[in-house]
């Protein structure tokens, strides 16, 4: 029975291209209202999956439900529920940014008034209102991403994929971005983002999953993913980079597990097993010594680190 609760609902998803399998039964489910941030390396079948669940693509097998319709039987009832972003520009270079956005809200039903009218809203919104009426051959490339990202919101879809949604887009115009996203989701809009910008799934996803060879090899809250990777570590810069040796010995005496160092910038770390206790030991013991430290610092596990450890492999962009 369909999980009314879920936007998308996916179980056992396969999906093959001639002799290779590139989805080996994924499963997915993302909350209403919510953002599922989905990573993984190149070919890892993250874009495979977003194509079967815009309904770009057919699986082979397993169980697909968006807006609470099934992707394969009812196509067309899950078209008029979605927008779609993907890496590339998906608009006409011979109209003005005005145009194409007119011109799709009037192929979505739209009347001529209404199809203006979020037409311009919608370009005010991506900071192109300016550019409204230049040809799209004007646009850098910058412009035309966000025109992309503009479009997908013409038909004020309940379900947004949003496949590599950064790329091109300068620092400014990627946090505007997140902005829209955060508005989007705030009014009850549910996100499927795949990333290679570790930071965007941190700052969005309520939920992530790491997908690996066609696999979701694990899932849960950003917080939750690096506290798997290790715990945090707590890093001490001297005032005297020389003092360096003394530091280390007097560290043994509170420290069980291995110290590392950076001798160039004076920097002690270790892995922070008991917490506050833990600085408070080391403060004192380099206190009594008469070590002057200028910094303690606290590292919580990163989403490159999650990445990494996971995936065996950096973060990296291209298809998916």
């Amino acid at each position: 029975m369909p999980d009314t609760t879920a936007a998308i609902e996916v179980e056992g998803l396969r999906k093959s291209y001639k002799d290779v399998e590139v989805l080996r039964g994924v499963d997915l489910r993302v909350p209403a209202g919510s953002v599922l941030g989905l990573l993984g390396p190149n070919g890892a079948g993250k874009t495979t999956t977003v194509r079967v669940l815009s309904t770009l693509v057919r699986h082979d097998a397993g169980t697909v439900r968006v807006a609470g319709y099934d992707v394969a039987g009812e196509a067309r009832q899950v078209r008029r529920r979605i927008g779609l972003s993907g890496q590339y520009a998906a608009v006409d270079e011979q109209l003005t940014g005005w145009e194409n956005l007119t011109l799709l809200g009037r192929l979505l039903g739209m009347s001529r008034r209404d199809a203006r009218a979020r037409a311009g809203e919608l370009l005010e919104r991506f900071g192109l209102g300016a550019a409204a009426g230049r040809p799209l051959g004007t646009y850098s490339g910058g412009m035309r991403r966000r025109l992309d990202l503009a479009s997908t919101l013409v038909g004020h879809p309940e379900v947004i994929f949003l496949d590599e949604p950064s790329t091109g887009l300068d620092p400014a115009s990627r946090i505007a971005l997140w902005e829209v996203v955060r508005e989007l989701v705030a009014q009850g809009v549910t996100v499927l983002l795949t990333t290679q910008y570790l930071e965007e799934a941190d700052q969005l996803a309520d939920h992530i999953s790491v997908i690996a060879d066609g696999v979701v090899v694990a899932e849960g809250t950003a917080d939750a993913l690096k506290r798997k990777v290790g715990q945090e570590r707590l890093e001490i810069t001297l005032a005297d980079a020389a003092g360096l040796a003394t530091a280390r010995r007097t560290l043994r005496t509170v420290v069980t597990g291995e110290l590392t160092q950076d001798a160039q910038r004076g920097v002690l770390g270790w892995q922070l097993d008991d917490g506050l206790a833990g600085i408070a030991a080391a403060a004192s013991a380099l206190h009594e010594a008469g070590i002057e430290v200028v910094d303690f610092a606290r590292r919580r596990p990163s989403l490159d680190d999650v990445f990494l450890g996971l995936t065996g492999r950096q973060a990296d962009g291209g298809p998916g």
